[in-house]
């Protein structure tokens, strides 16, 4: 088993927590966006084509395939495929599941369980870009299940690990505001105050898969944001 929690390389904002010849893990930064957008903002997967162009001094375009994304107020590790060969197998993984998630999440609340497997079917309303919960199937929902359990009791907040078996829309923010546990600084979601730099105090902490191409395990984590709430964590 491969284990990475150090990043290797910190240039141009870019925090490379993993790099082979066919994939590159980063750590994302709260505020970045994976693809772009809307907004136009330079999306992460730009960033990293300006990397890898820079590092192996290439001509021309740079191949990269965006395997999954994460909101853009959230931090953590995003998977992108290097190579064609990569991206159909990680693509695969995703959709059976290969591959484990595990992210960290910062409530005010307590859950009323320590520990819990939370099972709903969410409704995404695309006009304010947020998911509803809903304890039974309703129209045009899809079924949402995460597991959770508290790690660690800060002052004022209790830190979750969350394992996710689906990926939804807003799943964690979702489920979690569904149980009167919002995520710190997830105003949309229902909690009282926004973080300073607009991030939500979720982070995609952890992915473990057998690597595309070598069949290595890959054991994966990402160090946590600069603040000292996170820092309390550790």
């Amino acid at each position: 088993m491969i284990q990475k929690s150090k990043h290797l390389s910190n240039k141009n904002n870019l925090q490379v927590i993993y790099e082979d010849n066919h994939i590159i893990v980063v750590n994302k930064r709260a505020g970045d966006i994976v693809q772009g957008d809307k907004t136009g903002d330079k999306p992460l997967s730009d960033v990293v084509k300006s990397y890898l162009k820079d590092k192996y001094n290439k001509p021309g375009n740079v191949y990269l395939g965006t395997v999954h994304r994460l909101d853009r107020p959230t931090s953590g590790l995003v998977i992108f495929s290097k190579t064609s060969k990569a991206l159909p197998r990680l693509n695969k993984m995703f959709a059976t599941k290969d591959i484990t998630k595990t992210y960290w999440a910062l409530v005010k609340n307590k859950p009323k369980k320590d520990s819990d497997k939370l099972v709903h079917w969410l409704k995404k309303n695309p006009k304010n870009n947020k998911s509803y919960a809903h304890s039974t199937e309703v129209k045009d929902s899809k079924k949402a299940i995460l597991s959770y359990q508290i790690i660690k009791k800060l002052d004022n907040f209790y830190l979750l690990e969350v394992t996710l078996e689906t990926g939804r829309h807003h799943q964690i923010r979702t489920q979690l505001a569904s149980i009167g546990c919002p995520i710190k600084g997830d105003l949309k979601y229902g909690y009282d105050r926004s973080n300073k730099d607009a991030s939500i105090s979720l982070h995609a902490r952890n992915i473990k898969f057998i690597h595309p191409v070598s069949k290595e395990e890959l054991d994966i984590t990402a160090p946590l944001p600069k603040d000292p709430v996170w820092d309390a964590c550790l």
